[in-house]
């Protein structure tokens, strides 16, 4: 693990003073902020007056020679072990590689000006210098690479270079490019409102890691800066004022594509130069000791101001992107051989030697020295086992809290009329849990009463608290600042809830309208649903993201009677809930903030009012259990399975066949993920004919799995075909006539019916 000393033991020769000149840091007026001029100019070693401004600049920020030496194995050591990794990959023994070479110069600065296991870091594909100085060890990056026990980030489920580790706070990273930047925005509200809640609130948070000057850094290449949740990231914390260090790392390639093509003027710091609230500090990468100045003044001013700022870091790309690019393909050789020449690896140690820090003989001993210690970490690697077999599964959900299980099957105490509608019982659940649990937050497009805490008092604002009313009062009802309104984005609403989830904090946030999802699907699918699972078990998202879904809303369209659920009861690691009525929604979702796995919460937005679906007040303990249906309504002669809005048109035509003496058994799944097989069988067992019904398009629908599996599992029980009940394979028209044609209707599912019971 690199660290500075406190006060250098080792002078370095002595020459004149100090040189006036240190790094700057401040403003970028124009096209000096791209660095590529500035890398050529700055890493030639052969100027005597280079060497001495590099030696005045060590000597200002208290780096001697026994500093210079440990930042120079660092970058000797990664190096080292990417070619480690590479030969185990030739070798068959890795099975993928991607390397740092070229950042080890940004990457070793920021982790001496940095402090490990005490600020936090998602860290990109390129940091492995960064890791090895937080404390990462050759052994364990080498371990990753060959997918064995050894592997600390991952325990064998991830690539190479996806670094994590627990201990030293590196939150483990997906291969997704870009989605890093909101989750770190979440990990710094996170550590600010646990100082909220003990400075202001008075609540104990001795239970909870956190630092009143910690710093959240995540990094990026120039590459995926290209992407918006860069800068809806970027925009989240100058707004909020959060101290999360931007470092973007500037080879000059996004594979091949250059750093031209991504950003107005080629460079992200003249880009941003006026960016309000972000300080933007340049420096050239290829230096460890340039890096080390302007890191440490970023940092210094991070701790104090408690604001954002972006280090924009010219480095090199001496590799290729990856074992699967050869960048020889579209750069020349005068070009690779440049950049050979300034490149840390070269550049660094010649300029120790040509300064008199080491000599020649030395920078060749600690050169195989570091060699030999990765060596021998790579033997050791390849001869640590491989997982269990058996542990294939492990970490997929929470092996501390069990959703389905008993602890959280909760006897309602109805009190009142039968006549609370699910909306009421929804917001009943939320007020009452963020009146007692400081650690819940919500936020979502609107989802507060105010944008301004100011206005709770003005008796002459009611308040919005929602599009649908759910949220009213929550915010009136919970501690300042635990519900507030996000930007209308739904990619900023659940990364910054996955950063905070990481921390400890329960969030319980809402995508308005289920038809906008898409675009943090890339964080629910790749991001909530892996973490735990990629992890290992030592990092987990617990959340609840709250969805109004699907349609009969007339007017509805396109854009606003969406269903979906298929696509996220397909992707393991989350569970779903889609109840029908007040009592089972007040339940589930109780279940939900209780649980400690990501949970997708849908609310059939026409369920919300109906008269049909109301019970009494269940009260504050009531719980269901994940994974168990109810039987909405009993019958022998067949069984249908449904769940949403289909619950009660199943029931309607189940009655109109009771007229004609026909006894159907109506399933209510209640959740999807985990769904109740076990019911459905225990009913195909007396009725012997099953129909599936849904409000999902039928085509590919979750009604197909139902089926496919009691085909595989129960085929004996069946006296006639499955059949299955869905939306028409089109999009839902604005028409109301059109609509009632393509959205299942209480007559098509008795037709279907029909022809199940006729069979």
């Amino acid at each position: 693990m690199l660290h500075k000393s406190k006060k250098s033991t080792t002078k370095i020769p002595s020459k004149k003073a100090p040189h006036k000149n240190a790094p700057e840091k401040a403003k970028v007026l124009a096209k000096e902020a791209v660095m590529k001029s500035s890398t050529k100019s700055t890493t030639t070693n052969s100027s005597k007056a280079e060497i001495q401004k590099k030696l005045d600049l060590a000597k200002k920020y208290g780096l001697g020679k026994s500093e210079m030496i440990a930042m120079l194995k660092n970058v000797y050591t990664s190096r080292k072990t990417d070619d480690a990794e590479i030969t185990m990959k030739k070798q068959s023994k890795a099975f993928f590689q991607i390397s740092g070479a070229g950042h080890e110069g940004i990457n070793t600065a920021a982790a001496m000006a940095m402090k490990s296991a005490y600020d936090y870091f998602i860290c990109y594909y390129r940091d492995r210098a960064l890791n090895l100085g937080l404390g990462v060890t050759p052994y364990e990056m080498l371990c990753q690479a060959n997918g064995n026990t050894g592997d600390m980030a991952s325990h064998g489920r991830q690539m190479p270079a996806h670094w994590g580790h627990v201990k030293y706070n590196v939150v483990n990273k997906s291969s997704c490019t870009g989605t890093q930047f909101l989750q770190a925005c979440g990990l710094a509200e996170a550590g600010r409102w646990f100082q909220t809640l003990r400075d202001e609130h008075k609540v104990d948070v001795s239970n909870y890691k956190f630092n009143d000057d910690e710093i959240i850094y995540v990094s990026t290449g120039d590459g995926t800066i290209a992407q918006g949740e860069f800068w809806e990231g970027l925009t989240t914390a100058c707004v909020n004022k959060l101290p999360v260090l931007f470092m973007v790392e500037d080879n000059g390639f996004a594979i091949s594509t250059p750093s031209t093509v991504q950003v107005p003027g080629g460079s992200i710091s003249y880009t941003l130069a006026n960016f309000p609230n972000l300080k933007i500090y340049t420096c050239n990468g290829s230096c460890p000791i340039e890096s080390y100045a302007t890191m440490v003044e970023c940092v210094k001013y991070m701790r104090k101001t408690r604001m954002p700022a972006l280090v924009h870091a010219s480095v090199t790309r001496p590799y290729s992107h990856s074992l699967s690019d050869d960048h020889g393909m579209y750069r020349t050789k005068a070009e690779l051989a440049e950049e050979a020449r300034i490149e840390v690896f070269n550049s660094y140690p010649k300029f120790l030697v040509e300064a008199g820090i080491i000599t020649e003989k030395e920078r060749q001993e600690i050169l195989d020295e570091c060699a030999a210690n990765v060596r021998a970490d790579m033997e050791k690697a390849l001869t640590t086992p491989w997982p269990e077999l058996n542990t294939v599964m492990d970490h997929l959900y929470s092996h501390d809290v069990d959703m389905t299980g008993a602890n959280f099957d909760k006897a309602p105490n109805f009190t009142g009329k039968d006549d609370v509608p699910m909306a009421a019982s929804i917001n009943k659940v939320l007020r009452t849990e963020f009146a007692k649990n400081p650690m819940l937050r919500m936020f979502g497009e609107d989802v507060a009463d105010f944008f301004e805490k100011e206005r709770l008092n003005n008796p002459d604002l009611k308040g919005k608290g929602g599009v649908f009313k759910l949220t009213a009062n929550v915010q009136r009802e919970s501690r300042d600042g635990q519900v507030f309104n996000s930007p209308l984005a739904e990619a900023n609403i659940i990364g910054r809830a996955i950063g905070m989830a990481i921390r400890g904090i329960k969030p319980v946030v809402e995508i308005q309208f289920f038809d906008y999802i898409w675009t943090a699907y890339m964080q629910l699918k790749n991001e909530m649903a892996t973490l735990r699972y990629r992890s290992g078990g030592d990092f987990k998202c617990p959340m609840v993201v709250r969805v109004p879904i699907g349609g009969y809303l007339k007017g509805g369209s396109i854009y606003h009677s969406q269903s979906g659920e298929s696509l996220f009861t397909h992707v393991p690691g989350i569970r779903v809930a889609f109840p029908s009525n007040s009592a089972d929604a007040a339940g589930l979702l109780r279940t939900a903030i209780h649980g400690d796995d990501p949970v997708m919460f849908l609310e059939h937005k026409h369920l919300y009012y109906q008269g049909y679906n109301r019970a009494a007040d269940p009260g504050e303990e009531y719980m269901i259990p994940f994974g168990k249906a109810r039987i909405a309504r009993e019958g022998s002669d067949a069984t249908i399975v449904a769940w949403g809005a289909l619950v009660q048109k199943s029931i309607e035509a189940a009655k109109k066949l009771e007229a004609e003496g026909k006894s159907v058994e109506v399933i209510d799944l209640r959740t999807l993920a985990p769904y109740d097989f076990a019911a459905i069988q225990k009913s195909l067992s007396k009725t012997h004919r099953l129909m599936i019904c849904h409000e999902e398009h039928k085509t590919s629908g979750f009604a197909g799995e139902i089926a496919a599996r009691v085909n595989e599992e129960c085929f004996e029980l069946l006296d006639a075909p499955i059949l299955r009940v869905g939306a028409l394979d089109v999009h839902c028209a604005y028409n109301p006539a059109l609509e009632d044609l393509i959205l299942p209707q209480v007559s098509h599912v008795e037709e279907t019916l029909r022809k199940l019971l006729n069979f």
